[in-house]
């Protein structure tokens, strides 16, 4: 465990322990906490047992106005030494709105999003807003891998500018730079376009380019036509270029660019019911174009019954067509208990020399017992079968407690 996660599970502890203290001083916390266990079938054939303890902790007013806490970690291992279930740290930062007028400031580790590059950050994020009419955004310290070497000489920094003109277009530029073992990984410029037609039609555009390769990465353009509340129409097109870092090997050689273009009509057919079309066309450079459509159906639970049910159809010319669904329905039987039963089947054809089928599914049932407003157990047995693999269960419980 690294200092940021006992940082917040010790954080999680003093202040639910001085909770009296916390109040007397103005400080007002929440959170959640969530036990879980897991169980199922690894590829040798063992059992593995991960548990896991959750930890999301809000603190508002820390001994002073607009200074606030928010963390969410986890500490976990696996109960019969299987598999490696790593303890994270999310996220844990101290926030401080109006530290001078429009400044505000983050410190600690943070998620950043810009166009020029998204990344987990243990440092300091700066957003000085109203500087006329745009907002600065400046941001600085240790790019964070879960799953690599971490250490000082990993950095990240960047700015944005950002701001609104004629009270419907946004603008945002960025740049982000990655070092890694002191040396420049990663250099790259973000533009970010967002205008907003009479709150009709919604056009925006992303794009990333890559300046240590002189190319762009990243580019989108999107149209969302929604006049009429009861249904939308969104068209978009998206290009797409690997970005490796420099000091890796694969930044030598040459990567095939990925583009689609997609059109998707949603409809509200009633309060709380959805239904939607999507048509995408996939275009690749070394292997034949593919045409994807998706239909579907959402009930978000207004009542007792809330569910999905989903239908995709992949094909192109070099004969791996993909199609299958995918199903939930859940019924609320009284305020104290919810159970539901899903399942999701695909089906690939291969047509080589002979057809070859291979169909994989999941068929699970499951259930939430509300024990009261601010505590709730959840339970999940899921059976996964495939022409590949022996079937097998995987099971979940798990013990939500809010604070």
């Amino acid at each position: 465990m690294n200092v940021w996660q006992r940082l917040l599970i010790g954080s999680g502890i003093c202040l639910l322990a001085l909770m009296p203290a916390v109040n007397a001083l103005g400080a007002t916390v929440s959170g959640r906490s969530s036990t879980e266990i897991e169980w199922f079938d690894t590829g040798g054939g063992e059992t593995a047992v991960p548990a896991y303890q959750y930890l999301l902790l809000n603190v508002r007013d820390l001994g002073v106005e607009g200074l606030d806490f928010k963390g969410y970690g986890r500490l976990s291992g696996d109960l019969n030494d299987e598999i490696d279930a790593d303890s994270r740290l999310y996220y844990a930062y101290l926030e401080k709105k109006g530290i001078f007028g429009d400044l505000d400031a983050k410190l600690g580790r943070q998620f950043l999003s810009t166009t020029a590059g998204a990344s987990l950050m243990d440092g300091l994020h700066l957003d000085w807003r109203n500087l006329g009419p745009v907002g600065v955004k400046v941001f600085g310290g240790g790019d964070v891998s879960f799953y690599e070497g971490y250490n000082a000489k990993d950095l990240i920094d960047g700015v944005e500018v950002y701001g609104r003109f004629f009270e419907s277009l946004d603008l945002s530029v960025s740049y982000l730079q990655r070092w890694e073992e002191s040396e420049l990984a990663n250099e790259l410029f973000g533009l970010d376009v967002e205008y907003d037609f009479r709150k009709m039609l919604t056009l925006s555009s992303e794009t990333q380019f890559n300046y240590l390769s002189n190319a762009v990465s990243y580019f989108t353009f999107g149209a969302d036509y929604h006049r009429d509340p009861d249904w939308s129409l969104r068209a978009e097109y998206l290009y797409s270029l690997p970005v490796f870092s420099s000091t890796s090997i694969y930044s030598v050689f040459a990567v095939d660019e990925y583009q689609e273009a997609l059109a998707e009509l949603s409809v509200r057919l009633a309060p709380g019911l959805r239904s939607f079309a999507r048509y995408t066309h996939e275009f690749y450079q070394e292997v034949d174009d593919a045409n994807v459509i998706e239909a579907g159906i959402e009930k978000i639970r207004t009542e007792r019954l809330s569910g999905y049910l989903t239908a995709t159809y992949r094909a192109d010319d070099e004969g791996q067509d993909l199609y299958g669904f995918k199903g939930r329905a859940a019924w609320l039987f009284c305020k104290y208990l919810q159970a539901g039963v899903g399942v999701h089947v695909d089906v690939l054809e291969r047509r080589i020399e002979d057809t070859d089928e291979t169909t994989s599914s999941r068929i699970w049932v499951d259930a939430t017992t509300y024990i009261n407003k601010k505590v709730n157990v959840e339970a999940k047995l899921e059976r996964t079968e495939s022409d590949l693999w022996d079937d097998y269960y995987r099971g979940r419980v798990r013990l939500n407690i809010l604070f």
